[in-house]
């Protein structure tokens, strides 16, 4: 009867454990269960930003620590593109006024990288930046090779050629850099890009567990 009573206690207790174990394991699916977007792709799990310094259109220095506490959408271009880049500030200045329209708390700090530093100067970018919307914000660098080196590491390529005649061509990714407020990559969203996508696209980024 005793060994009989040290068998039924044994299986009951393996039956909770299993039962804990697989309740576990449905939690962590569950928690990194993630809804599909619009137009781009989760990384999970997020990955923290390199440290690197950049200077933002105010002359300050524009570095990791000024992404903390706020989500934030980095894009790359330059103010000479003809069409890609002032549709995709376009687009985001929209998807800011739907956000505030819709009462969303999380509004982004959008930050337009340029990929063509030579030309883009702090002068030249608040010109162009802020025209979008006043607080976007430009950011450039002393060198191009910084720039290049800093979208690199998120697989965003940028050429840019000199060419005899004197003109220049840039070549980038069309990317948007999602951030959240501990400086780490949460998405990337790809083109093209329509406001009402990119808001449920973001607002989604921001529910989804992290």
């Amino acid at each position: 009867m005793l060994n009989r009573s040290k068998i039924l206690s044994a299986v009951f207790l393996g039956l909770v454990c299993a039962c804990g174990f697989g309740a576990a394991l449905w939690w962590q699916h569950q928690r990194h269960e993630l809804p599909p977007l619009a137009n781009g792709e989760f990384i999970d799990p997020r990955v923290p930003l390199p440290e690197f310094n950049l200077l933002d259109h105010h002359n300050r220095t524009f570095d990791r620590a000024a992404l903390l506490g706020h989500w934030s959408l980095l894009y790359f271009g330059y103010t000479n593109c003809p069409d890609l880049c002032p549709a995709t500030l376009t687009a985001l200045a929209a998807m800011e006024k739907r956000l505030v329209a819709a009462g969303f708390p999380d509004r982004p700090h959008v930050v337009f990288v340029s990929a063509d530093v030579a030309r883009d100067t702090p002068a030249q970018l608040a010109a162009y930046v802020p025209y979008f919307d006043p607080d976007f914000l430009g950011v450039t660098a002393q060198a191009q090779d910084t720039v290049q080196k800093f979208a690199a590491q998120f697989g965003i390529a940028i050429a840019v050629e000199h060419r005899a005649d004197g003109t220049v061509a840039v070549d980038h990714s069309s990317a948007i850099l999602v951030v959240d407020p501990q400086a780490r990559l949460a998405a990337i969203l790809s083109g093209p890009f329509v406001p009402a996508a990119l808001q449920s696209d973001f607002v989604a980024i921001v529910g989804a567990p992290s």
